[in-house]
């Protein structure tokens, strides 16, 4: 498919650094014209810096880029939009009450000639017939006059893509005139069988001659559709080249920069519970409103069961469920626990600390605190808190926003063993803390868990799942499979797991 023409765009030696963080260094790839081309890495390899750059989002400290032959800097999203290079992000962006039409026209509506500020209504409809063509193959496929929340998810993620390229413009008779399309993760929150049809329609956009970038974790769907991969790790390429004569082990071994070992045949039943640990949460079939689609567990007290997962697969979503904070579609939640359930979320300044509150209040924060309490009567309490997770304060009046990531991740942590919850579900406890404090929460679980406590662990940081858990199972595509032996893992057979 991409032939020896010559390359739409040429990257060569991009490098980026934010302060003393170097992102990417000497970065260099060529995407061909109506090709497919994959961007793979872990979280932090340095895939959303590059993307960015490209979109006009970030300035490249060093390197050249050239779009058709010229060379290409664009100082604004807009910029990149008018050269023809657009985006389809991750989250939907989407406002559910306005009509296809409007979605795919919004910000972009043409006015209507000699009006100045009038909308040119018939042609703003026209062009939008024209893009969701383009996209969906027949305007009947997604009618332009359906509200967008009421679309399923499939569809929804057509009418994104449909917005973007009308951004990049249509020329007479619908014809691309956007060329280069940047798909950032769009399977994330789809199914197989949503992702094959969205895959069918993206590769008749690349045989239109679009090409396409395609930032993904899952290797599934770049063997299966890709012309081309490129792995960074570390904001260096670590390796390229045709994934359909790449086995996937190999690809995971230049994302990771660490052997595979396939430990799918050691220990595939569910691991034993651990000596004398009751179950204390039985999950059945447990469903949500979007994710996940069907999720089963059972927790032992005194075990760490951890659960791995790409971003969109429903991890936090399921934890949101077992707090009773989101609603669930179906399915079962029985807990064993007389002390409750507690959430360490992964939101730690926007849901799960007031950054502008004092350590003492924050770690008081419950509805189980008492009702009337004078601020300085909390004190006591805080400060033996700070002192016990060694929490690194002036005093429990320091307001929570003063600390550092990992302190504050520790405050978290003291509001929820001041509140002797039996079952923690803790979510993504190292993001944004240095490696001494990561260390630190890691250890302060295990310690939990050997004094009965049962926790459900959440992290990208597949290592961590490794070290720290009992048992590990993998969220893939909605759907959480049985756990097995954390022993019988590695980074890279999860990473293989989850991406499959």
């Amino acid at each position: 498919m991409t032939g020896a023409r010559a390359p739409l765009l040429a990257v060569t030696g991009l490098a980026k650094a934010f302060g003393h963080n170097v992102v990417l260094r000497d970065v260099s790839l060529r995407i061909a014209p109506g090709s497919l081309h994959a961007l793979l890495g872990e979280n932090g390899a340095g895939k959303s810096t590059l993307t960015r750059i490209l979109l006009g989002m970030e300035r490249a400290d060093a390197g050249t880029v050239l779009l058709g032959g010229s060379r290409y800097a664009p100082a604004s999203p807009e910029s990149a939009r008018r050269a023809g290079v657009v985006l389809v992000p991750q989250e939907r962006t989407l406002c559910p009450h306005l009509t296809v039409a409007d979605n795919v026209m919004l910000g972009i509506e043409p006015a209507a000639r000699g009006r100045l500020g009038i909308r040119d209504r018939a042609r703003a409809r026209a062009i939008a017939r024209e893009a969701i063509a383009l996209v969906a193959g027949s305007p009947a496929r997604v009618p332009l006059d359906a509200r967008a929340g009421e679309l399923g998810v499939a569809d929804q993620q057509l009418v994104e893509i449909a917005r973007a390229l009308a951004q990049g413009g249509l020329r007479e008779g619908g014809r691309l005139a956007a060329r280069l399309l940047v798909l950032d993760e769009p399977t994330s929150s789809l199914g197989h069988e949503d992702a094959a049809r969205l895959f069918d329609r993206v590769r008749a956009l690349r045989d239109a001659g679009l090409a396409v970038l395609l930032v993904t974790h899952f290797l599934s769907d770049v063997r299966a559709h890709a012309d081309r991969y490129t792995a960074l790790r570390d904001g260096r390429i670590a390796g390229e080249g045709d994934p359909r004569e790449t086995e996937p082990a190999q690809i995971v071994r230049e994302m990771l920069g660490r052997t595979f070992e396939d430990a799918r045949e050691r220990a595939t039943a569910e691991a034993a519970p651990p000596a004398c640990g009751e179950v204390v949460l039985d999950v059945e079939n447990v469903s949500g409103v979007k994710r996940p689609k069907r999720a089963s567990l059972r927790l032992h007290r005194g075990e760490i069961l951890g659960i791995a997962g790409l971003v969109g697969s429903g991890r936090t979503e399921l934890l949101r469920i077992l707090a009773g904070l989101d609603p669930k579609r179906g399915g079962t939640v029985t807990v064993r626990a007389p002390r409750g359930v507690g959430l360490l979320s992964e939101d730690r300044g926007g849901e799960g600390l007031m950054l502008g509150r004092s350590i003492a209040e924050n770690v008081w924060l419950s509805p189980r605190a008492p009702l009337f309490a004078a601020p300085r009567s909390l004190l006591p309490e805080a400060a033996r808190w700070i002192e016990k997770l060694a929490i690194r304060a002036g005093g429990p009046e320091q307001r929570a926003g003063e600390l550092s990531g990992g302190n504050q991740q520790k405050v978290q942590i003291a509001r929820l063993l001041r509140e002797d919850f039996d079952v923690l579900l803790v979510d993504e406890p190292t993001r944004g803390i240095d490696v001494p404090s990561k260390a630190q929460v890691l250890s302060l679980l295990r310690d939990l868990a050997g004094a009965g406590k049962a926790i459900v662990l959440v992290s990208s940081q597949l290592d961590e799942l490794v070290t720290t858990c009992d048992r590990i199972a993998v969220l893939r595509r909605g759907t959480l499979e049985p756990p097995r032996p954390a022993s019988s893992w590695t980074e890279a057979s999860l990473l293989l797991e989850a991406s499959s």
